[in-house]
């Protein structure tokens, strides 16, 4: 069954893959027969978000393919690997929906068998913000974004800019290895009332969801006081922090103003500033961030 408030409607032929070796020959096949690939690659679940990332997929490729797998290598112990919302059906009929031509969807066996022992680990890039409180997640996250480039061989790829980190060490990886992929960061979709959307977004109770606008509350101040004139990250910390720590579920994980390319902190504001938040609200780890000079 499909969640409630979720799109349903489907047109679209599209075929839904488990096998790694079949999703690999249909790509391959595809490539040399001069069709273009684009990959948006996720972990299931699917909101706005997602689907904006394949109506520009479809836009920018000939062949759409969509992976779904909640990939456990980047997981923790102690975190929601088990929990997380999962609906095949529904994502199916999203999929559909927008155009999507190839659901890649493997199992954990197939992509992990018995004996694995390899992984891509970028450095630097990974140890700060989440890298810091989820230690090995990147190391999960490049692994399978790797092993998912060499699956379905894809001319571009897609993601969101809300994992913001994700993406950075994303486009390291495809940079330093060399990986024919052009990578595509998307904006990030918000809810009306200015949260993020996220798969996580579930979890959350009706009084946590209405906490959890501190998050987009507190970026749209800091932006102001930049607009305003203010140079200093402390001082736009501060009033971050003061706009977070007014809810009662919010527990800041952390909140920092770094460049977007090097993600390490800044002292002085400027166009490559950005503003990097993770709060657990209850028990819900939310991330959001924007530019600090990006208007709305």
């Amino acid at each position: 069954m499909s969640s409630p408030g979720r799109s349903t409607a489907s047109s679209n032929v599209m075929e839904i893959i488990h096998s790694v070796a079949e999703m690999q020959q249909r790509c391959l096949e595809a490539r040399a027969a001069g069709r273009r690939i684009a990959l948006v690659p996720t972990m299931g679940y699917l909101h706005e978000g997602h689907l904006s990332l394949l109506r520009e997929g479809k836009r920018r490729a000939d062949l759409l393919v969509l992976s779904l797998f909640v990939n456990p290598t980047q997981f923790g112990a102690g975190e929601d690997l088990d929990s997380y919302p999962r609906d095949l059906e529904g994502d199916a009929e999203q999929a559909r929906s927008v155009g999507v031509d190839l659901l890649f969807a493997p199992t954990a066996s197939d992509m992990y068998p018995a004996g694995y022992a390899s992984y891509v680990n970028v450095e630097g890039l990974t140890e700060v913000l989440c890298g810091a409180s989820r230690p090995g997640h990147f190391r999960g996250v490049t692994t399978v974004v790797c092993k998912l480039f060499t699956i379905v061989q894809p001319h571009v790829a897609l993601f969101g800019r809300k994992d913001f980190q994700q993406l950075a060490v994303i486009r390291r990886m495809t940079l330093d290895l060399n990986l024919p992929v052009e990578i595509v960061g998307m904006p990030i979709i918000r809810e009306a009332d200015g949260l993020a959307m996220s798969s996580r977004n579930s979890y959350l109770s009706t009084d946590e969801r209405r906490q959890a606008l501190a998050l987009s509350d507190a970026i749209a101040l800091a932006k102001a006081a930049v607009a305003g004139g203010e140079g200093s990250a402390v001082a736009v910390l501060e009033t971050v922090r003061q706009r977070i720590q007014q809810e009662s579920a919010a527990e800041i994980d952390y909140i920092q103003i770094c460049h977007a390319e090097t993600l390490q902190q800044v002292t002085d504001i400027d166009d490559q500033s950005v503003l990097l938040l993770a709060v657990r609200i209850g028990k819900t780890r939310l991330i959001d961030n924007s530019y600090l000079s990006e208007e709305d």
